[in-house]
């Protein structure tokens, strides 16, 4: 439970098709970082198999549901490519644009070198607006030899937390 108690829902949605990995970690620290707790529900898309991939996967269709209706969200990704991965993608398909994400959401990738620094920004949060989320403060990258170390976060911490705490109290 965060600092919010029961009245604000927190989720995590991982794109990394290594299940219980370097990214999953990363976003999870985000998470409890923002919110002061651990987060109420973790996707790791990877566990889901080729459920992501049926349109008609109840269990699918319930973590959207969930996901969608969540006061928080962080989103995250491995860089591949300068985007986001294939797996992220099919499972944000999903979402009803303009409607599907109704709460705040976190864009977060992580990548071997800093030529790929703007990649949350240019492709991850113009996806996550399209489809409803509020995105506060810009998309945070991390290096993948960082993704350890809190202090990596910190300056991306300390600009974003305020806005998101302000925000989340407002709907707690």
């Amino acid at each position: 439970m965060s600092e919010y108690g029961d009245a604000v829902r927190t989720a995590v949605v991982v794109g990394n098709p290594k299940a219980a990995s370097r990214t999953l970690s990363a976003a999870t620290h985000v998470a409890r970082e923002l919110t002061g707790g651990e987060p109420d529900l973790v996707v790791d898309l990877a566990t889901l198999g080729p459920a992501v991939l049926d349109g008609g996967s109840a269990e699918v269709t319930e973590l959207v549901a969930q996901v969608g209706g969540a006061d928080l969200v962080v989103v995250a990704s491995p860089t591949y490519k300068g985007t986001y991965t294939g797996l992220l993608k099919v499972f944000l398909d999903r979402f009803a644009g303009g409607t599907g994400l109704r709460g705040l959401a976190v864009p977060l990738l992580l990548g071997a070198g800093p030529g790929h620094a703007l990649a949350p920004e240019l492709t991850l949060r113009p996806v996550l607006t399209e489809l409803g989320a509020t995105v506060p403060g810009r998309g945070l990258f991390v290096l993948d030899s960082q993704y350890g170390d809190p202090g990596a976060y910190e300056p991306w911490l300390e600009a974003t937390r305020p806005i998101v705490r302000g925000l989340l109290q407002a709907v707690a």
